[in-house]
């Protein structure tokens, strides 16, 4: 898989988006966005879209399966005891993330543990409709995560997209364990995309084969606050690559939180014609290595920018 998250320049930005979710355009538009801060009018588009959002739901391992969207992924991880839902999607779009769940013969009410990833909108804004709608489930953040999500949401209050966030539940310390079933679930604490991220390790099945699979849970720098975030983004980034390099059970599969910044959404459709034997499309620590080099060059530049404006 290609690390698209900030290699797609060379699309033309200004291309239309088509019906299809494809990857490589929307993330020249993402890329755009974060270099000028003005949103591409067809991004604005996309992102308003439900026809364009729409994305069928899939097996991608044993155990393992896409419910999100176009933009946003969402993950539900599942044991014979109890299922583990990573990101709540957002709006109009986390019941639908229900249904989905639903498609695939899962009963949603088996979810006992929601893990967000961070406090933006569009991973933990349906934190409230899930809520309500998963009468066992535990929710779980970092405890900067927490206050994160709940200033994100107080200051959408009046405007079109406003949301509304849940009193925190579980806090995720960094290493912990979360046990569902059969599922181990390892938090990490990667601050960068904001101070309160968090990252996910857990076993991916395929037939009779375990692989390490690991959820980045935040990907972009489009909300720094000084030098200091951004190079905290970066350990992260060297702390996830030392996990894809470990000599004991590395991680060699990055189930990512968009599936356009690494060609998830191209890489998936391999699934469909796979062939007994045949290596699985989704596990590629080369790739994943190349994505997070990539990330790390560009957070890079940025805190050159940073330390500038810091110093001007």
């Amino acid at each position: 898989m290609c690390a698209f998250a900030s290699g797609a320049a060379h699309v033309a930005a200004q291309d239309s988006l088509t019906t299809r979710c494809e990857s490589a355009p929307i993330a020249a538009l993402f890329k755009v966005f974060g270099d000028t801060g003005r949103m591409p009018p067809d991004l604005g588009r996309f992102l308003q879209s439900a026809a364009l959002q729409k994305v069928e739901p899939y097996q991608a391992f044993d155990n393992v399966h896409y419910v999100g969207i176009c933009w946003v992924s969402a993950w539900l991880i599942t044991s014979p005891k109890g299922h583990v839902l990573v990101d709540a999607l957002y709006g109009p779009y986390t019941q639908p993330m229900l249904d989905n769940i639903h498609k695939l013969g899962f009963d949603p009410k088996d979810i006992r543990q929601v893990v967000l990833t961070h406090g933006h909108f569009d991973h933990a804004g349906g934190a409230a409709t899930l809520k309500a709608a998963l009468p066992a489930a535990r929710f779980a953040m970092t405890a900067e995560g927490w206050r994160e999500a709940a200033q994100s949401a107080a200051e959408s209050t009046g405007r079109p997209n406003a949301w509304t966030m849940i009193d925190p539940d579980m806090v995720l310390t960094d290493g912990q364990v979360l046990q569902v079933g059969d599922i181990r679930l390892q938090a990490f604490e990667t601050p960068g995309h904001t101070m309160g991220t968090a990252s996910f390790a857990f076993d991916a099945f395929d037939g009779g084969r375990r692989h390490r699979a690991f959820t980045v849970g935040g990907l972009g720098l489009n909300a720094i606050k000084g030098p200091e975030q951004v190079e905290a983004f970066i350990a992260s980034l060297r702390r996830i690559r030392a996990l894809t390099e470990a000599s004991s059970d590395p991680v060699t599969t990055h189930l990512t939180t968009h599936a356009f910044s690494n060609g998830l959404t191209e890489s998936k459709e391999l699934l469909k014609g796979r062939r007994p034997g045949d290596p699985h499309p989704l596990v590629d620590p080369t790739g994943f290595r190349a994505q997070l080099d990539e990330l790390q060059s560009g957070a890079e530049r940025r805190l050159v920018a940073e330390r500038d404006k810091k110093a001007n």
